[in-house]
Formats: structure tokens, sequence, C-alpha cells
């Protein structure tokens, strides 16, 4: 593998790991999900094994995740459709507190972009 293709393997698996983790599935959960074996799941999250499109589409469909963002670290709508998902969920009062919290978190990060 060369050192571009390394890197890339251990950036997908990095992305792969870290939607686990947001999911709050272990390696083994997240591997029968995408209906993989646990080895080869690890060793992708490692980036130790380049991963095919066939795996990459069981896994973003079993992870709920763009395979756009999997393979480049995009985000696309499908990304977006999910949190319009979860908004949906909540009642007006819900959305308000909501909207409060994401405007200071973005204040907050052009505060420290700032810097």
């Amino acid at each position: 593998m060369s050192e571009k293709d390394n890197q890339l393997a251990k950036d997908i698996g990095a992305r792969i790991a870290q939607r686990r983790k947001e999911l709050g599935l272990t390696q083994e959960q997240a591997a029968e999900k995408a209906d993989l074996s646990q080895q080869f799941f690890a060793c992708v999250e490692r980036g130790i094994k380049n991963i095919r499109a066939e795996s990459i589409v069981k896994i973003s469909n079993a992870m709920d995740i763009s395979a756009d963002y999997l393979l480049m670290g995009k985000c696309t709508d499908i990304d977006r459709n999910n949190i319009t998902k979860l908004l949906d969920e909540l009642d007006h009062t819900q959305l308000i507190l909501l909207e409060k919290i994401i405007r200071n978190y973005i204040d907050a990060c052009n505060h420290s972009a700032n810097k």
C-alpha cells in the first residue's frame, strides 16, 4: 500500500470509528450491523486494510451515514437529513432551546477561531 493509500485508509477508518462511537456501538455490534466480520471491521478502523466499495455501502447503511463522508470527510444531504429527522421529533419549545444552543456553539467556535 502506498503512503497516500495508507493515509486514505487511516482517514476512512478514523471516520468509521468516530461514527461508531457516536452511535454508542462496539466494534462487534457495528460489524454485525454491517454484516462484516469483527476482525475485518477492526482492521478497517485502524486503517490497516483497504475497504471495498461493497463494504463501504454496508457500513454506510448500517451506521446511517453517507458514503461520501466516510470516503472523503464531506457532509452531504444524507448527513443533514439525519439531523432533520431528529428535529422533527422536537416540540416548539425544544426547537427554540436547541436554536439557542446552536447559536451559542457557533459563536464560541468563531470566538476561539479568532484568537
